[in-house]
């Protein structure tokens, strides 16, 4: 992470209009306002996004490789291309997010709201959906 640019919490959402390919690796961000961030290819892997409000934000191409998303909101994100391999996305709110060929390999998202997604060409490879609100995703094969 880098310490420099982003010393705490507040400065990144200082900064969230333009976070692109930014290190974010391990960040507590718990309860951040990250609602419109643009966060594209952004490595996140193992960031605390705990709450955090991820509402329209730009994460295209970014890394949340084992990031904690559990309760985060991110109604009408862009993840295409995201590599969420292994996040804990438990009671997210996906609705229409696009996760358009994201790797959600074993993430976690039991109980999240993927309402109205768009999952075409997602991996979904050992992902947890139980309980997961899929009415209307796209993208979808039985």
């Amino acid at each position: 992470m880098d310490k420099e640019r982003f010393p705490n919490k507040k400065a990144v959402e200082g900064q969230k209009a333009d976070l692109t390919s930014a290190n974010l690796t391990s960040a507590n961000l718990t309860s951040a306002n990250l609602t419109d961030a643009n966060l594209s290819s952004a490595n996140l892997t193992g960031a605390d996004l705990i709450d955090a409000n991820l509402t329209s934000a730009d994460l295209r191409y970014a890394n949340l490789t084992n990031a904690n998303l559990t309760s985060a909101n991110l109604t009408g994100a862009d993840l295409t291309g995201a590599d969420l391999t292994g996040a804990d996305l438990r009671y997210a709110d996906l609705t229409t997010a696009y996760l358009i060929d994201a790797n959600l390999t074993r993430a976690y998202l039991t109980d999240a709201n993927l309402t109205r997604a768009n999952l075409t060409g997602a991996d979904l490879t050992g992902a947890n959906l139980t309980d997961a609100n899929l009415t209307g995703a796209k993208g979808l094969h039985n």
